[in-house]
């Protein structure tokens, strides 16, 4: 694990916004811009500003609201984070919802917050990631863990149907579950983009599930003695 990192007021803590909203963005921005160990570095409106202007300011946190018209946080989450490993990601929310939880868990998000949540508490939180924390709540995380794979719908089947796929898919589906991208996955397996995103399809209809992230949870139950075979560079 990393060294918890510590900010001053000499080398703040970097923020990076990302809300479609203006009126949003601003009344975080003078929130922690208010605090002297954090500092507002940019913002961005969209997916696809984010993606260009967050690598490009290099953050120590990045504060991302899940849903946008172009996208959702979540993806902008895992794509920053496959450029910069080291950076810590707050999701933002209005809604209490499961899935979206779940999927940030996945996609390697340090936190996530409602918009409800007390200026106060989000300062705090802001600082609990930054120092290498986790704001996700391990019970809960460990709850949703267990509903996805108790799920009456999918559990029986779940020893066959894993079985059944080839070992392109075996591997397609170890990755998914390490959090990977369709293109991090392509880059690792010599793939196009366009070929792995047709294996997930057809492992997905496999496993008789529909979202990645249900899959990704079914990773988790593959049993390879070789296991290290899927991350073997070159």
């Amino acid at each position: 694990m990393p060294e918890p990192r510590t900010f001053t007021e000499q080398h703040p803590i970097r923020v990076f916004l990302l809300d479609d909203h203006e009126v949003v963005r601003r009344g975080l921005a003078d929130l922690l811009d208010a605090e002297p160990d954090i500092s507002v570095i940019g913002d961005a409106g969209t997916v696809d500003q984010a993606l260009v202007r967050g690598p490009a300011l290099r953050p120590d946190v990045a504060v991302l609201d899940v849903r946008l018209p172009d996208g959702d946080g979540i993806s902008v989450c895992r794509e920053l984070r496959s450029q910069m490993p080291e950076l810590a990601c707050l999701m933002l929310t209005s809604f209490d919802d499961e899935e979206a939880l779940l999927d940030a868990i996945m996609a390697g998000a340090s936190g996530y917050v409602l918009k409800q949540i007390k200026g106060s508490d989000l300062v705090s939180a802001v600082r609990t990631v930054a120092a290498g924390q986790s704001m996700l709540d391990p019970s809960t995380t460990a709850r949703l863990m267990r509903s996805l794979r108790a799920d009456p719908a999918e559990s029986p089947a779940v020893p066959s149907e894993l079985a059944s796929l080839s070992p392109r898919e075996r591997d397609i589906l170890a990755l998914i579950g390490d959090g990977l991208t369709n293109r991090e996955i392509g880059k690792k397996l010599y793939l196009s983009e366009k070929t792995v995103k047709n294996h997930i399809s057809r492992l997905l209809a496999k496993l008789g599930v529909q979202r990645r992230v249900q899959a990704a949870v079914l990773a988790s139950q593959l049993e390879q003695p070789d296991t290290g075979e899927h991350r073997t560079k070159g």
